[in-house]
């Protein structure tokens, strides 16, 4: 282990902590707590909405995808591209309605039925998400001290310490850590990019080098279980797989929807769209292109076995000491940056959505703080439990953007844009995505309702999907349309 690599994850740490303990002292209020006090500027949005959207879902599923499949990898980065497309449109929208949380949304489009079951698809999803960023963190650590710290016990402590910054000083602390970690992680991955490049011997080496389908437009996706190359519409499949998840979680994402919610004005949510948008093209191709070039360097040994660790490994064996350990020590700080939002994320539902709005409604601001750090730390243990004991972060990655993507984006986006989606509508849609994402990997009952094996090796996102969008649409169509108010507060006024 290097005095240089520990010396810069110290820094990091440390930073970080004068960051949440700083931020602490502002917090007096639920509005504080929640939402940053809605006093985020459009520079701060830009960053905190990079930071948080890009953590161990690129730098580790995202990667393992790009060392299996090459630049093909980028179907996966392409939906959140599209999914920004939109959201340009939705982000003022988000602003005007200006509440807490998402299910706040549901409750005022829909009824209090779409509020608990969209705060239920949302804890699935989010400590999922925050599980495998932990366990990403421990893959970081047993790098750095590989004698001294197992990715299991790294996995425990990036759970505790994400746990107590989150738990300190909620949106304040999240949002001007991810304005350190963003604008530190971009810079370093355009540095080190084009220097590994020049290792793998530019491009005519990774040519030389690695197999033709890795620069291909669908990769090894063709490839089946069985090693036999299936037809091309079986390969746009796998990719859709990827994109089609990706897109809509980003445009039905609760984490971006707080930090619209959060910001200053509705021109500073619309203007950081923009810059999250550059941002996002940027970094997502580097951290693809990254696990490519470290794929060309390093094709056998540990990194072979453990793919998702592609970016870590390529960082400490691939680059200059400084270098290394600056990459390096950024995959860390991304990954306890998203951690943070993905846990204070759902721990905000559980204050907001159930404790608020059902046990306590009348609770002072010093007890729903109190309530809201205790939220914090018993989500964090549950997505510590799901870490230790998830065997692949890109298969939780997909299981998680599945949910989301199925259960609460179409209900979200009707929200938004339709005026004949009903609250019926709407739970039928959440109750059926989550059901259908949850029971998807059991295969004995996917045998007894005789789905065809083509179906059933597939993913879960497109069964799930279509089953959701076709009970909001059959039990809209058969329901009492919404009312004035309803539909007002969908529009945001």
């Amino acid at each position: 282990m290097s005095p240089l690599y520990a010396a810069v994850l110290a820094v990091i740490v440390l930073v970080l902590l004068g960051v949440a303990l700083y931020r602490t002292v502002g917090v007096k209020t639920k509005a504080d707590y929640l939402l940053a006090g809605r006093s985020l500027s459009a520079t701060v949005l830009v960053l905190t909405l990079l930071t948080s959207w890009i953590g161990a879902g690129s730098l580790f599923a995202g990667a393992e995808n790009a060392y299996k499949n090459g630049f093909a990898a980028l179907w996966q980065p392409a939906g959140g591209w599209l999914g920004l497309l939109l959201i340009y449109f939705i982000a003022p929208r988000a602003r005007k309605f200006a509440q807490f949380t998402l299910p706040d949304l549901l409750e005022a489009r829909y009824n209090q039925a779409a509020r608990v079951l969209g705060t239920i698809a949302i804890l699935f999803a989010f400590t999922a998400i925050t599980s495998y960023q932990f366990r990403g963190g421990g893959d970081v650590l047993h790098l750095i001290f590989p004698d001294a710290v197992s990715p299991t016990l790294g996995t425990f402590i990036i759970a505790a310490f994400v746990i107590v910054t989150t738990a300190l000083a909620g949106m304040s602390s999240v949002a001007y850590m991810d304005v350190v970690i963003g604008s530190t992680v971009t810079v370093i991955c355009v540095i080190a990019a084009p220097m590994l490049l020049v290792k793998a011997g530019g491009w005519s080496g990774l040519h030389t080098t690695l197999p033709h389908q890795y620069f291909e437009f669908l990769g090894n996706f063709r490839v089946g279980p069985d090693g036999i190359t299936e037809p091309v519409a079986m390969g746009v499949v796998r990719g859709l797989e990827f994109l089609v998840p990706t897109m809509l979680l980003m445009l039905g994402n609760q984490v971006m929807y707080q930090k619209f919610f959060s910001a200053r004005s509705e021109r500073d949510a619309r203007v950081s769209v923009i810059g999250w948008t550059l941002g996002t093209l940027l970094l997502e191709t580097l951290i693809v292109a990254i696990a490519v070039f470290g794929r060309a360097l390093y094709p056998t040994g540990e990194v072979a076995l453990h793919p998702r660790e592609i970016i870590p490994y390529t960082a400490r064996h691939g680059l200059p000491a400084l270098m290394g350990a600056l990459l390096l020590g950024a995959v860390f700080a991304k990954v306890i940056s998203t951690a943070s939002n993905y846990l204070f994320s759902p721990a905000t539902n559980l204050v907001n959505d159930i404790f608020v709005r059902y046990i306590a409604p009348g609770a002072s601001n010093k007890r729903v703080l109190a309530v809201s750090r205790l939220a914090v730390v018993l989500l964090g243990c549950w997505a510590l439990y799901q870490a230790v004991y998830a065997e692949s972060i890109l298969s939780k990655m997909l299981y998680a953007y599945t949910i989301y993507s199925a259960a609460l984006t179409p209900v979200v986006l009707a929200a938004f844009y339709s005026k004949r989606a009903t609250a019926w509508g709407a739970v039928s849609a959440i109750a059926t995505g989550t059901v259908i994402t949850l029971a998807w990997d059991n295969a004995a009952l996917k045998t007894a309702l005789y789905i065809p094996a083509i179906v059933a090796n597939r993913d879960a996102i497109f069964p799930a999907l279509i089953a959701a969008v076709f009970a909001l649409v059959v039990v809209s169509t058969f329901t009492r349309s919404p009312n004035a108010e309803q539909l007002a507060a969908g529009a945001g006024s």
